[in-house]
């Protein structure tokens, strides 16, 4: 765990005034947390929306909360590159960020080339040539991405709770 921030928090639970510095970097590690709770969310609500569920959902609502999710995505990697952090705390941050503002920017390049090419080349290009579709930037956009934001999602709620058990371990 970054040296600064446990002693902010030791400082923090003794009653003892924080220094700027220090005040700064706490709070900006429970926003970081807090984007990273709330993308942990829209992807349940994004994915929920997308399945077979009782409710009929808009598309106009999930375009939302795409974009939503795609710019607190983009915010997340911007705080994770500049907090001072543990390498692997980083990572997966940056790692779960990256891939939420990937996914809906390949969704829309998805449908873009789509379009643009059918506009170059003609109707039937897409049959003829790939079998009907555009297949990079919708696999990236379907499967990859939000692989990868499974996978920083749980390495970095790994190391949340272990902080927080370290956190509680150095209280008692």
């Amino acid at each position: 765990m970054y040296a600064g921030y446990r002693a902010a928090l030791g400082r923090r639970l003794m009653r003892v005034p924080l220094r700027e510095e220090e005040a700064m970097n706490v709070s900006a590690f429970h926003v970081r947390n807090g984007i990273f709770y709330v993308l942990v969310v829209l992807f349940a609500v994004i994915v929920a929306g997308m399945g077979d569920v009782p409710v009929e959902v808009p598309f106009s609502v999930i375009a939302v909360l795409a974009i939503v999710f795609g710019l607190l995505g983009l915010v997340l990697v911007i705080l994770a590159a500049r907090l001072k952090a543990p390498r692997i705390e980083k990572t997966f941050f940056i790692l779960t960020g990256a891939s939420a503002a990937g996914t809906p920017i390949f969704a829309v390049l998805h449908n873009l080339v789509y379009g643009l090419f059918i506009i170059w080349f003609g109707e039937g290009f897409w049959e003829t040539h790939t079998g009907g579709d555009e297949p990079v930037f919708f696999i990236l956009a379907v499967l990859v991405c939000p692989a990868l934001f499974l996978i920083g999602t749980v390495g970095s709620i790994v190391l949340i709770v272990k902080s927080r058990i370290a956190k509680q371990a150095t209280v008692a």
